[in-house]
């Protein structure tokens, strides 16, 4: 390795615009750490929520945006037994991603699932760790349970989607396009809803209501989610597009047993990620490796253009994930 490498920073808070090259020193694995010779990296909203300056990294981690990443290990530290240098790995990242190295503990990365390409891979970590610890740890989905899913087209959504189905749930998603919610159905969902042209919480009532609710939306959604689940049904809640507060009659959560909860992923422990990639190596790689799950990827863009990806992000005009070329499969 060099002692040098190129990256994308963070100038100043702001729009894409923001996002600008530089050059950064390769990092040092710490005990128990890795580091990864990045070939893709994904882009998630937590990087633009980051860019704007709204979301700030978790004391010791980068300042450089990026939450997962697919590459090559390059470097191992003190303590780490499992990985060895060559490695073919995707991860979860404290942050760092849209460099050409980053580190990252080695309990948060994952072997590249067989018979996928890094490209692929690097759209797993950030999305996959965030569904299975929100619906099927937190949210508690079980087969044959009516599962909605908001923003069905997204990166979060698409995944969902997949994972409930193969798993046996009954899947509804919402989803603001004609051309978006065919893409839902054809993932797995069995009744797509765009929210521009029907009320979601009618339809989910006479299905009976929704046994679990994942959102993303907040704002005046979340009365209307309350609404529209089924007696004993859980709501999780994962961001806020629209906004955190709104007023709530408690009194229907009394009456009708309904739990309300949420997570974040970024400040949660090292164990407790620790945990949830243990768990989607026992329970959803054999998935992916099997071609019965698969992200969804929108577009790829070389790292300088990390700008670009962010505008069309913030579009809302994408189908599932974006991912930035470092170093591609040559790695």
């Amino acid at each position: 390795m060099g002692h040098m490498m190129r990256v994308m920073e963070i100038s100043t808070p702001g729009g894409p615009e923001v996002l600008k090259p530089a050059s950064r020193a390769v990092p040092v694995p710490n005990v128990g750490e890795i580091v990864i010779k990045t070939a893709y990296a994904g882009v998630n909203r937590p990087d633009a929520l980051q860019r704007a300056g709204a979301y700030a990294p978790p004391p010791g981690a980068s300042d450089l945006p990026g939450l997962e990443a697919s590459g090559v290990v390059a470097e191992v530290g003190p303590g780490v037994t499992r990985w060895k240098i060559g490695d073919r790995v995707c991860a979860l990242l404290p942050g760092g991603g849209y460099a050409e190295y980053v580190a990252t503990p080695a309990a948060h990365a994952l072997p590249v699932p067989e018979g996928m390409d890094l490209r692929a891979a690097a759209c797993l970590p950030e999305t996959f760790f965030t569904v299975w610890t929100n619906v099927f740890d937190r949210g508690g989905l079980q087969a044959g349970e009516r599962f909605l899913v908001h923003g069905g087209s997204s990166g979060i959504g698409t995944t969902a989607i997949q994972l409930a189905n193969a798993r046996g749930a009954r899947v509804f998603a919402t989803a603001g396009s004609a051309e978006k919610c065919d893409a839902c159905a054809k993932l797995g969902a069995e009744r797509v809803i765009n929210y521009r042209e029907e009320d979601f919480t009618e339809i989910l009532k006479a299905e009976g209501g929704a046994n679990l609710i994942l959102d993303m939306v907040g704002g005046s959604y979340l009365p209307r989610n309350v609404k529209a689940l089924a007696d004993d049904g859980r709501l999780v809640q994962i961001a806020f597009l629209t906004g955190p507060k709104v007023e709530l009659n408690f009194a229907q959560v009394m009456a009708r047993r309904l739990t309300i909860t949420g997570s974040t992923l970024r400040p949660q422990s090292g164990a407790a990620k620790a945990a949830i990639a243990e768990a989607l190596e026992r329970e959803v790689w054999p998935l992916l490796a099997s071609g019965r799950v698969a992200p969804v990827i929108d577009s790829e863009f070389p790292l300088d253009e990390a700008a670009a990806a962010h505008e069309r992000m913030e579009s809302s005009q994408h189908i599932g994930k974006l991912v930035l070329r470092v170093g591609g499969e040559d790695v």
